[in-house]
């Protein structure tokens, strides 16, 4: 199994799942938001288009979907399209729920369904344990930060993140934005001592001078350099703490004060 990053927008990634084999050209996407460059990646790389995996509703991860549709049936390929069943998505032929199972038969590999909401209501993440594990989780996780809460509450991102990061700290972790940068420009506020973290957005920093895409991450090092994976630490509590001028007796409040001065920042 391959996955390959179709870049899409101004920071988007699709994300293409194939074989490495050239004798096996059937393939799946994640989040499809622009038509055209998927279509572009198919015709260069000569796949076939048999799946379609969505996280959620906003139009950057669905908006391609109609057309690849309208493609694919052009050419007579039959295409299989999840999404999370507690979301309204037009063209979704299998709704699927935390527990569910997300089979690619063409590349002998199947993915886990985890309910994510936070972000949004309904937003689902797909995990797959083949070799050192891989992750879509859309817009929940980030490298350094999470999505915004649109529809959901502190408390659902904090209980979804934390499914996350029980995953094995080998797991490659394919979020849809290149959000790096910016995130660790915030996550330096929050532990400017924090010798990882600082190591961390030196590497990054080398990456985007070449133009080099800094996704996949992986949940290890994401445990240790993401403000909103470390709520439970004293140091980002302290730090958050001495930000806010308030204090704060739970996890959940110290990552609700942290999103909010994300999204001030």
């Amino acid at each position: 199994m391959q996955v390959s990053a179709i870049p899409a927008f101004s920071d988007n990634y699709i994300w293409a799942i194939h074989a490495t084999a050239p004798s096996q050209n059937l393939c799946a996407l994640v989040d499809p938001g622009d038509a055209k460059v998927c279509l572009a990646f198919l015709q260069r790389e000569n796949l076939q288009l048999a799946s379609i995996l969505i996280t959620h509703h906003h139009r950057d991860h669905t908006g391609g979907v109609e057309q690849l549709l309208s493609y694919a049936k052009q050419r007579g390929w039959a295409v299989d399209v999840y999404g999370p069943a507690g979301e309204d998505i037009k063209h979704i032929s299998h709704y699927v729920n935390e527990g569910d199972r997300v089979s690619l038969p063409y590349l002998d590999q199947s993915f886990s369904v985890i309910d994510v909401p936070g972000h949004t209501r309904g937003h689902i993440a797909y995990y797959n344990s083949f070799q050192d594990g891989t992750l879509f989780c859309g817009d929940t996780l980030f490298s350094g930060g999470c999505g915004r809460l649109f529809e959901g509450t502190a408390e659902q991102m904090l209980s979804s993140l934390n499914k996350l990061v029980a995953l094995p700290g080998s797991t490659k972790v394919y979020c849809a934005h290149e959000y790096t940068q910016a995130n660790l420009h915030f996550a330096r506020t929050i532990e400017p001592e924090n010798s990882q973290l600082i190591e961390y957005e030196l590497k990054v920093q080398n990456l985007r001078n070449s133009d080099i895409a800094t996704i996949p991450t992986s949940i290890a090092t994401e445990s240790q350099i993401n403000p909103f994976l470390r709520s439970h630490t004293d140091t980002v509590k302290a730090q958050v703490q001495h930000l806010c001028g308030e204090s704060y007796s739970s996890n959940v409040e110290v990552f609700a004060a942290t999103r909010l001065l994300k999204d001030n920042f």
